[in-house]
Formats: C-alpha cells, structure tokens, sequence
C-alpha cells in the first residue's frame, strides 16, 4: 500500500534521523513521491488515534509508538512476496550473493544495521525485482522450505542506504518464526530508548 511509505517517511526522521516529530504534508509528499491527497488519507487513522496533532499546513507527531505499531498491523508481507525459494547455501552466502538494488529487511539488515543478532535465523528476507533473483538462483522451488524470500521493491525503499527501522521493525512484526519474536524484543528495546 502507498500509504506504508508516508508512515515509513515519518518514522524514519523520528527513529533513524531522530528529528523534531513536526512535518508538512508538501514535503512528505515529495519525499515518498506520493501525491498530496494520498499523504492526507494516510494520516487521518492516525489523527483519529491521537498518534498526531494537525496544524496549519503540517502536522505534529505525539506518538510515534503508536504509529509503528498502527504500521505493523496493516502491514500484509505475504502480499508482497514476489519470490521464494530453497537456496542450497549457508545465509551468510545468500546474503553475499543477492542482486544489486536488493534491500535487506528482518534478520539480515537487523544485523547490518546494529551489527549482532539476538539469535540464529534461517532466511534471508529481502526486497528485490523479481527478474533479477530469478536470473541469480533460478526458479522458484516451492518443493522445500524457501529460506530466500523476495518482496516486492518500491523506489522509496531504495532512497535509504540503509533499512529504517521502523521498516525492520514491521516486517519482523508480521514473521511467524520463533526468532522473529526474539529480534522483535530487541529491536523494541532500541526504539523505545529513542523515544524516551
């Protein structure tokens, strides 16, 4: 859904930039490359929520917590799968071997980005085009359990050099492994240190 990248914009400046919380609806628009009227939609659920104040051209955050978690409930990740499949090699190989304008989310970037990881995993979870992960590791092979699994890239995504976290955050939200759970405590941890 195009809103998600307003909430990603938002939580971005919030949690990685760690800015005011004051922004103006032109400029996040421009930014996600979305148009006006989409920006407005997208922040109505959370001015009915108290997650924002509105203000004459802009807007306040009041709670970003609450907009996370808005985020990661309406998050559908199954829907934007595009790719699966069993790749024959350890994670750390896949990972080094993913194609170019890949952008790692959940496990993998949780590790690039904070540089451990609070358990073991067993996939890498990615966002790519699917013609590209195609070319690199074949078919999909629905046969076994995939431990590469592709999402489907939006431009925006491709701004950040590296994956905000609150994207990390959503994505490991709507996982149903055992490990997500144990990355999801720590990453909360993280954000709640930010917010304080």
């Amino acid at each position: 859904m195009k809103i998600e990248r307003i909430y990603r914009e938002i939580l971005y400046r919030i949690l990685d930039l760690k800015e005011s919380g004051v922004f103006k609806q032109k400029e996040l628009s421009s930014d996600a490359k979305l148009s006006i009227s989409t920006v407005n939609y997208s922040l109505i659920p959370l001015q009915q929520m108290n997650a924002i104040e509105k203000k004459p051209f802009g807007f306040r955050v009041i709670d970003a917590k609450k907009i996370l978690l808005y985020w990661s409930s309406i998050r559908k990740l199954r829907r934007d799968v595009v790719y699966k499949n069993f790749v024959n090699e350890k994670i750390e190989r896949i990972e080094s071997i993913v194609p170019a304008r890949s952008v790692f989310t959940a496990y993998t970037a949780f590790k690039f980005k904070f540089k451990k990881v609070p358990s073991d995993y067993g996939e890498v979870i990615v966002y790519g085009e699917k013609e590209r992960f195609e070319e690199r590791f074949g078919k999909e092979n629905i046969k076994l359990k995939p431990n590469l699994i592709v999402l489907n890239l939006d431009e925006h995504l491709l701004k950040f050099k590296m994956t905000p976290i609150a994207q990390i955050f959503v994505d490991l939200w709507n996982l149903d492994t055992w490990y997500a759970k144990e990355f999801l405590n720590k990453l909360e941890g993280v954000i709640n240190g930010i917010l304080e």
